[in-house]
């Protein structure tokens, strides 16, 4: 990561409150409240969208966050920052918010797995 990009980050998502960040992949992977909602490869930074707020970074001319996978490429709900953004931290905020909006109902949409209980074997 280009050296003071991170502090860069730390000082836009301060507004957010809460933000932690951890080295991930190469990359980094920004969490709030345990939720990742947005991470940074190859120094861009990405949201995390859904199809509601994708439309969003479409009109910005922004692109989905796409690695190479075993057989082709894979593109997953994370969205480029507009780099207009980096510029604005007020609007900066209110995207920030709306991809940890995004993350959060993610989360709540998930099943909920049923606690694994120990196998006993049978007595006798």
């Amino acid at each position: 990561m280009a050296e003071g990009f991170q502090d860069l980050l730390a000082e836009l998502f301060e507004s957010v409150g809460g933000v932690s960040f951890r080295r991930m992949f190469g990359g980094l992977g920004i969490f709030r409240q345990g939720l990742m909602f947005a991470l940074v490869a190859d120094d861009t930074l990405y949201l995390k969208a859904d199809d509601d707020t994708a439309i969003a970074f479409k009109a910005e001319g922004c692109g989905p966050f796409v690695y190479d996978g075993k057989d082709r490429p894979v593109a997953l709900q994370y969205w480029r920052l507009p780099e207009r953004l980096y510029d604005d931290p007020d609007e900066f905020r209110q995207w920030a918010l709306n991809a940890f909006a995004v993350a959060e109902r993610a989360r709540a949409e998930k099943p909920r797995r049923k606690p694994r209980t120990a196998k006993r074997k049978p007595s006798g």
